[in-house]
């Protein structure tokens, strides 16, 4: 078994074009059913604000799959730690062997993450966007503007979160990054109201934003609610998209923003949603004017772990980097 650090992967695995192409093609395998993917198995520890994900996927014709225990962890920021954490294990398709582990941390599930939310808004959003709004002020939050910068250009960012002190050191950290103007919105109405794109990355379990708050031209990408009791969009702000895509609709329906407006009844499984790899593979269209009100659900799938792990371990093969354990059969004599 080969083992990859985090600080290794980090080196030659970034959040770029490359990721986000990779991360696209997963998405077009399971439009085209040429994957693999069971429901996620979920631990929650609510006495402790955390929660512990395993996803998975088999993307056919692949040599390996990866299977991922995913963390998160909502106090850690009190203790000066990312919320997010966890590790990947590729298994070999042929014999079931694990071939590698990647001790990543959680950073290959933040780049995927962040490619998800690029490949929506390359889609969705309009092409000439200037303000795009950022709902939380964490690690994904960083990730997502960063992503976004690579298929839009846009000049300024509205910031807001629960934090104040947070929201100011997002404006001030990816102001300098990025080089665009960021202000820390006073609300999440007026950050809605004044955004062109809006992507929220908060675990709540209550909506931060409003149906009345939505205009035309505008694209939400709500990446925070990944689990039953989390929501981030009220339920009517599904109703008043144009058009409504999920990363899967069966996941979404458990787990998302969907899984609340259809226990509502606002939506029912009749209700026209797109999956976004129907986007992707070209069976559907998604932005057709700038008038459009579009909302993208993503919950976060086993494929993207499985194509983003594959790639990782693509790049430390090539450099030839990694430690490697031998795990051998020990044979007793008589």
């Amino acid at each position: 078994m080969l083992i990859y650090t985090e600080q290794e992967l980090k080196q030659y695995v970034q959040l770029n074009n490359e990721a986000i192409a990779i991360v696209e093609a997963g998405f077009t395998k399971l439009a085209e059913d040429e994957a693999v993917m069971p429901p996620i198995m979920r631990v929650d520890l609510h006495d402790q604000n955390g929660e512990v994900d395993v996803k998975t996927a088999y993307v056919k014709g692949e040599g390996m799959f990866a299977i991922k225990v995913s963390s998160g962890f909502f106090n850690n920021y009190k203790l000066g730690l990312p919320s997010g954490n966890g590790l990947m294990l590729l298994i070999s398709t042929q014999t079931g062997i694990p071939k590698a582990m990647l001790l990543d941390n959680g950073y290959l599930t933040e780049v995927r993450t962040a490619a998800a939310g690029a490949i929506a808004a390359n889609y969705l959003s309009r092409e000439n966007i200037e303000t795009v709004g950022v709902i939380g002020a964490g690690s994904q939050a960083r990730y997502q503007a960063r992503a976004l910068k690579l298929v839009r250009n846009f000049k300024r960012i509205l910031v807001y979160s629960r934090s104040e002190d947070r929201s100011r050191k997002y404006a001030e950290d990816m102001s300098a990054e990025l080089g665009v103007e960021v202000q820390v919105a006073e609300s999440a109405e007026v950050l809605v109201r004044n955004s062109d794109t809006v992507i929220t990355t908060t675990p709540t379990k209550e909506p931060v934003i409003k149906a009345e708050w939505l205009h035309p031209g505008l694209h939400i990408t709500a990446m925070g609610s990944d689990a039953e009791h989390k929501q981030e969009l009220e339920a009517e702000v599904l109703v008043r998209a144009d058009k409504l895509i999920c990363d899967t609709k069966a996941q979404c329906a458990r787990l998302g923003e969907l899984h609340h407006a259809l226990n509502k009844g606002v939506l029912t499984n009749e209700s026209p949603i797109i999956e976004l790899g129907q986007l992707t593979s070209g069976k559907l269209s998604g932005r057709i004017n700038d008038e459009e009100i579009t909302v993208c659900d993503l919950t976060g799938t086993g494929v993207q772990d499985t194509v983003i792990a594959l790639f990782a371990y693509s790049e430390m093969e090539k450099r030839e980097i990694g430690l490697r354990v031998e795990n051998k059969k020990l044979v007793l004599k008589n």
